[in-house]
């Protein structure tokens, strides 16, 4: 239960249950039945930049890919990079973002998640209510989609691939 560990103890317990029954996986299909098929690194630049597009004008995102060094056991998801160098007498910036790679093979509302949450730190570095509130604003339901994508990744510990 380390994904869900520092929610209410009655969703854990209610999560816990649908382990024990072996429904885990069926809560999560029928609530999220088809992955996306967004699979090459441009693909998904092209759905960053979507988002970058109607919710962040002003900045720039230099590159976006799939990164298969990149997990859970690093307690990161996705990554957001901001690079600054000198190049002659101006100053270069860069914004990468790097999601893991097991978002290939998932619902659209889990990346579109992740994508949400790296893009909402060009806008707010830190953690707090105005970074979750534009995450919110990205995506509506976004507290919720994190809580299932978190049940998810401990689908995936206790049973395996669902998709």
């Amino acid at each position: 239960m380390k994904y869900i560990s520092h929610y209410p103890k009655h969703l854990q317990d209610q999560i816990q249950c649908l382990i024990d029954k072996e429904k885990l996986g069926i809560y999560l299909k029928n609530k999220y039945p088809n992955k996306h098929n967004i699979r090459t690194d441009k693909a998904l630049y092209a759905y960053v930049m979507s988002f970058k597009n109607e919710y962040l004008k002003k900045n720039k995102v230099s590159k976006v890919l799939y990164d298969g060094k990149i997990n859970d056991l690093n307690n990161a998801l996705g990554t957001h990079t901001f690079v600054s160098r000198v190049q002659g007498g101006k100053l270069k910036a860069k914004n990468i973002i790097k999601v893991a790679r097991i978002f290939k093979d998932v619902p659209e509302e889990f990346l579109e998640m992740i994508v949400v949450h790296e893009l909402s730190h060009f806008k707010e570095k830190e953690h707090n209510k105005a970074f979750y509130k534009f995450c919110e604003y990205m995506q509506k339901d976004y507290h919720q989609v994190e809580f299932d994508l978190r049940v998810y990744l401990l689908h995936l510990d206790l049973f395996g691939k669902l998709y």
